[in-house]
């Protein structure tokens, strides 16, 4: 194999490995975060409402039924948030 060849193989493998360790997240991690309902802006919800199939479909901004994931305890301090869908 050229050296060229070498060097961009343990670059890729490089960047692959350090790609994956920050998508990872732990249970601690995972447990830290909370649903933040009535606080998103139209078309930025992480998942389905009622009234929309998936994320990114909310139709109005601070629709009562779509959240976001924020760190936990951020959501209280929000205007308009709240832990649970209207």
């Amino acid at each position: 194999m050229k050296k060229t060849n070498l060097a961009v193989a343990a670059a890729v493998t490089g960047l692959l490995a350090v790609g994956a360790t920050t998508l990872t997240t732990t249970p601690a991690q995972a447990a830290e975060k909370e649903k933040c309902y009535g606080v998103v802006k139209a078309g930025k919800n992480d998942c389905a409402t009622a009234t929309s199939s998936c994320a990114g479909t909310s139709t109005k901004d601070a629709q009562k039924d779509a959240f976001v994931v924020v760190p936990k305890g951020l959501c209280d301090r929000l205007v308009g948030g709240s832990g649970t869908a209207s």
